[in-house]
């Protein structure tokens, strides 16, 4: 493979030493498949990082740090050593301090994460999957003809674009797209821009890289400042509504209550809003008759039962018609039957249908403001083939939905949204514990999410976890679990067909803010390290290795780094591993911790010191504009934030047809 050369030949063979450590050629008597004996670079997998460092994966400053770590390895001889020295080596540099730890945590995950989704150019499967019990792709996507795209959308022909309209919305997934469809509907002229591609039934091909790649923001793999949590969300034509795992929960009532008594949100608490969740509601079609439980659910309602602890079936977004339950495990990677009712299917059809014009591709930079309020956008489109243009669209509405890790971003750009801009980010911190039984799991058919556990919704004074499943993701999932030596790591995957995840998230009290660099980019920096937050997160832990060990678990592992992992044979008692469990490490690196909803980051409120929009989502400071998504949250909502988001969404929407400002 012919790539672009940005490390020495000393640097590229201390990557593919490194690399071949973490996973290595392993020699067994019975291994029909091959997995224990392919290593990375039987994947071409070290040339595949260069590549993709050479194709702008991390920074040059970040660059120079790799460059750095892998000339120190290599004056510890790992290309020459073997594989036990090489482990010993890397634990060694793991253990020497946060910057080399971040360095071999980010190329350990990379390389697990290549290693068991990368698909063979030939075949388009990975050959691992096999032997991790992991079936791929479950149906061929339908045609074009089949699946046509219906929503038209304007490219640059030659030169710039430049588009007026009455209402621009920055952004399409349960925000935006909400705010396209019922804007465009009461007819007003409405142009949406997109940063993410259009993409529909007929290109999923429910590949897991193939995913990160086209339909989520970065690639799926950026995170917050210091690597401590990873943040993945979607961006295309859809947004998050088009990859998320269709959980429709409504706010709680303690929340709304907050929400309008605290930060003046009227009308949250009370039949206003219930009404708007209804409309929601029946729009996305939320029912509970396509939650099928598949064995990882049910193994999770047994343990509740175990427990003690409430249980209930998940309500979804989901078409009856089309829902195939042999097809919805991987609909975080697109739901190739359409039966998922995202903004695609919906709001923005219903915006497409009433005359809206979409731009996709487009990353909007700033917004325009004249006189004191709002004048429109600009923005740069970029295609596939590299060819860029200006955008600028002329519209006195702006309406940014762009998500609560960039629409802050653009108001810092515009030098608009006052003191809070970026301030009181929230993440849902959450993580999985993983339980190995006697019978398969089969994590990958029915719904990721049918069912779940709201027993510890409100541990302490309103906050708590959430206790639910996983999508299968074997890259994802690689990547997270922990690496003590290639081996046992291999062993660890290769129970993949008995693995049940169980998954918490917490809502977060404390929070983190976003920033921009010298180059206008955001930067997501997130402490961790609110008291209450982390009592919360430590109890769920606990809970879910508890529940684990109730429902018959043989075996229990968490992605923390130096916890090994109990089993039943070790002699351990339950009791011993839940409190190494509780009191280990939640550093950077040390754990595996992710977030998958972002809220509050450009939030509505009563004080303009504190909030960035007033209580129905127009700037405090910028007449015109309005926060139209989850970055709008006054605080963490607890839940998984579709239906919430897409509620105030339309309260928003409402607001600005009927010409209410701020």
């Amino acid at each position: 493979m012919a790539v672009s050369v940005v490390l020495s030949e000393i640097q590229q063979d201390a990557l593919a030493a490194l690399c071949d450590t973490f996973v290595p050629a392993i020699e067994r008597d019975d291994d029909p498949t091959g997995f224990w004996g392919r290593s990375a670079s039987d994947l071409q997998i070290p040339a595949i990082i260069e590549e993709r460092l050479a194709g702008g994966l991390v920074p040059e400053e970040q660059l120079d740090g790799l460059r750095e770590l892998l000339d120190a390895l290599a004056a510890q001889g790992i290309a020459e050593a073997p594989q036990d020295a090489r482990e010993q080596i890397v634990h060694g540099f793991m253990d020497s301090g946060p910057e080399a730890l971040a360095g071999i945590g980010a190329l350990k995950g990379l390389t697990h994460l290549l290693f068991y989704a990368l698909p063979d150019p030939v075949t388009g499967r990975n050959p691992n999957w096999e032997a991790i019990g992991y079936p791929g792709p479950r149906a061929a996507p339908p045609t074009a003809a089949e699946a046509p795209k219906t929503i038209a959308v304007t490219r640059p022909d030659a030169g710039d674009l430049t588009l007026t309209a009455e209402v621009v919305v920055v952004g399409s997934g349960s925000g935006g797209g909400v705010v396209a469809g019922h804007l465009a509907k009461q007819g007003r002229d409405v142009v949406v821009l997109e940063a993410g591609g259009y993409y529909n039934e007929a290109d999923f091909n429910q590949l897991e890289l193939w995913a990160y790649e086209k339909l989520y923001r970065s690639g799926g793999l950026s995170g917050t400042a210091d690597g401590r949590i990873s943040l993945m969300t979607g961006s295309n034509l859809g947004g998050g509504s088009t990859v998320n795992w269709t959980n429709c929960l409504r706010t709680y009532p303690w929340v709304r209550d907050e929400w309008e008594h605290e930060f003046g949100l009227e009308g949250l608490a009370g039949q206003d809003f219930d009404r708007i969740l209804d409309t929601v509601s029946t729009r996305i079609n939320v029912t509970d008759r396509c939650s099928d439980y598949n064995p990882l659910t049910e193994t999770l309602r047994e343990a509740c039962n175990e427990r003690g602890y409430g249980f209930q079936r998940i309500t979804r977004n989901a078409d009856e018609q089309r829902y195939d339950a042999d097809l919805a495990g991987l609909m975080g990677f697109g739901d190739v039957t359409g039966s998922k009712n995202g903004t695609l299917r919906t709001w923005l059809q219903d915006a497409a249908d009433a005359g809206a014009r979409f731009v996709v591709d487009c990353h909007v930079e700033r917004v325009l403001v004249e006189g004191g309020r709002a004048a429109g956008v600009e923005g740069t489109y970029r295609d596939a083939e590299g060819r860029t243009a200006r955008v600028l669209v002329r519209a006195p509405t702006v309406v940014l939905a762009a998500g609560a890790l960039d629409t802050p971003a653009v108001l810092l750009r515009s030098g608009i949204g006052g003191p809070a801009a970026g301030d009181y980010l929230r993440l849902h911190p959450a993580t999985a514990v993983a339980g190995f039984y006697d019978s398969p799991q089969k994590g990958w058919w029915g719904p990721p999410q049918a069912g779940l556990s709201m027993q510890f919704a409100d541990l302490e004074d309103g906050y708590g976890y959430l206790i639910e499943t996983s999508h299968a993701s074997p890259g994802v999932s690689g990547a997270a679990f922990p690496w003590q030596s290639g081996e046992a790591h291999k062993a660890i995957m290769g129970r993949g067909p008995v693995t049940a995840a169980f998954v918490l998230l917490i809502r977060d009290h404390g929070h983190g803010r976003v920033t921009i660099d010298a180059g206008g980019n955001p930067v997501h920096d997130y402490p961790f390290d609110d008291k209450l937050d982390l009592r919360v997160f430590r109890h769920g832990l606990e809970e879910l290795v508890r529940l684990h060990e109730a429902a018959g678990a043989t075996g229990i592992a968490t992605f923390h780094r130096k916890v090994e992992p109990w089993s039943r044979e070790s002699g351990e008692s339950i009791d011993d591993f839940a409190a190494r469990v509780r009191g280990a490490s939640l550093a950077p690196f040390e754990h595996a911790t992710f977030s998958l909803h972002h809220m509050g980051s450009a939030r509505m409120g009563k004080d303009p010191q504190t909030s960035v929009a007033g209580p129905w989502g127009e700037l405090h400071d910028t007449p015109g504009v309005w926060i139209g998504d989850a970055s709008g949250f006054p605080t963490a909502s607890g839940t998984n934030p579709m239906l919430t988001t897409m509620a105030l969404a339309l309260r928003t929407a409402e607001a600005i047809a009927a010409g209410r400002g701020a």
